[in-house]
C-alpha cells in the first residue's frame, strides 16, 4: 500500500473522525451532493456518513468530498412558480448594466460592475481627467 493511499484509507474513522476512503473506492450506497442531485435527490438534513479523499502529489494538499447515504436521501423539492419568477428576475439583473440600463444576452462581468462599453468609457474619462 502506497503512502498516499494509506493516508486516504481510514474505514473506521479513527484518524479523521469519519470513515475515509480513497477517491474512487467509496462503498456502494454513498454519494456526494452532486451525485445525489444527478439522481434527483438531496441530503435532506442527514449527517455526513463518510468522506472520500484525494492527495495532490505535487502540492501535498488533501481534497475532500463528503458522502451521504443514498437510502436516507430525500427527493429534490420542485420549483414553484414564485421560485421561477425570482430566478428570472435575478438573471435579468445580472444581464442589465446599472449605468446605461441596456439588457444584454449574457451575464455582465462582475469584475467591471457594468457592461464593457460603460467600463471603457469610464476608464477613458478617468484617463482624460488626469491629463489636464
Amino acid at each position: 500500500m502506497s503512502g498516499v493511499y494509506g493516508r486516504c484509507f481510514d474505514p473506521t474513522g479513527t484518524r479523521y473522525g469519519i470513515p475515509t476512503y480513497p477517491w474512487t473506492l467509496a462503498p456502494a450506497g454513498l454519494a456526494t451532493r452532486r451525485q445525489l442531485r444527478a439522481l434527483g435527490l438531496r441530503p435532506g438534513g442527514q449527517p455526513v456518513a463518510a468522506q472520500v479523499m484525494r492527495v495532490n502529489r505535487r502540492t501535498g494538499t488533501d481534497r475532500v468530498a463528503y458522502l451521504y447515504r443514498v437510502d436516507l436521501a430525500k427527493p429534490v423539492r420542485p420549483m414553484t412558480s414564485r421560485k421561477w419568477g425570482a430566478l428570472a428576475l435575478a438573471m435579468l439583473a445580472r444581464r442589465t448594466c446599472p449605468m446605461c440600463r441596456i439588457t444584454y444576452g449574457y451575464c455582465l462581468p462582475t469584475s467591471l460592475g457594468c457592461c464593457v462599453l460603460c467600463a471603457d468609457a469610464a476608464r477613458a474619462g478617468a484617463d482624460l481627467g488626469g491629463v489636464s
